[in-house]
């Protein structure tokens, strides 16, 4: 089987390339084909991230294994694309390039049959041209509601430091003098 993707650049202008891959490849050679086909070198390290319907990213499909424990972590090379992408599951976040972070919404448009004679992976459609710079991100922390408070507020104000005034028990070591 074919898969078809869309592969949208995460920018202002409408860029996005559409390509056809098979279903038996993998992360990897999808990974090879997104950069082939926005004109990416290829020397810059990349992942793949699982994310829901709404394209909450989930969990990470590095390019490299980077776990403590050699051969443990599964990098892309690791998974067909069939194994991840199906009728039901048909988003995937890829990012290339940790730098300047180039964010790409993966998507599976169409499963069909191999077209005879074709040779995959395949850019079958393209449109935009890349900006020179990736877009800007901004990461916000999501909050949590069972916890609303400031590290570095901590509820004290003048009246609670009165509580020290005229108290004889502290010595004042003063500050210039002894911290010289």
């Amino acid at each position: 089987m074919v898969y078809k993707f869309r592969v949208i650049l995460d920018a202002e202008e409408d860029i996005f390339r559409d390509i056809a891959i098979l279903a038996e490849d993998t992360l990897e050679d999808l990974h090879n084909a997104i950069f082939n086909s926005f004109g990416f070198d290829g020397m810059e390290v990349a992942s793949f991230y699982t994310c829901d319907d709404t394209w909450n990213q989930e969990d990470e499909i590095p390019m490299f294994d980077t776990g403590d424990i050699p051969g443990e972590q599964k990098t892309m090379s690791d998974y067909l694309l069939s194994d991840i992408l199906d009728k039901e599951n048909t988003k995937i976040i890829y990012v290339y390039d940790f730098i300047n972070m180039w964010t790409f919404l993966v998507e599976l448009a169409a499963i069909e049959e191999v077209v005879a004679g074709n040779t995959y992976p395949e850019t079958i459609f393209s449109v935009g041209e890349m900006p020179d710079e990736a877009m800007e991100k901004h990461f916000i922390a999501e909050d949590d509601e069972n916890e609303s408070y400031n590290e570095f507020e901590d509820d004290l104000d003048e009246e609670d430091l009165d509580m020290f005034s005229g108290d004889d028990s502290f010595e004042d070591y003063g500050f210039e003098e002894n911290w010289n």
